[in-house]
């Protein structure tokens, strides 16, 4: 933990860590912790006596999945933008030439 970073306690498929956060970003990790619950619940099922770790590691696939579909996501977006902002320009340059 750095100097300003404070210990909280956040719970996990019913166990408990101890992760130092900054003051400002508490909220933020307990809200990480708790879609992390959420996925590892999801994955686990019925299942109770599944393996903790290959349950986080098929939790983790699932998130880093959705991540990267919204980083494609915001990619074809931003090539969109960049294209339409292109042809506005465009036409403002001809419209300011005539």
């Amino acid at each position: 933990m750095s100097a300003s970073s404070e210990p909280v306690s956040i719970r996990v498929l019913d166990r408990e860590y101890t992760v130092g956060v900054e003051p400002d970003e508490r909220d933020s990790l307990m809200a990480a912790a708790k879609l992390l619950d959420a996925k590892m619940r999801d994955v686990r099922g019925a299942n109770r006596m599944a393996a903790v770790d290959r349950v986080a590691v098929l939790a983790a696939l699932n998130l880093a999945h959705e991540l990267q579909q919204l980083r494609n996501d915001n990619t074809a977006r931003d090539r969109e933008l960049t294209r339409t902002l292109g042809e506005l320009q465009g036409k403002l340059d001809a419209l300011l030439e005539s």
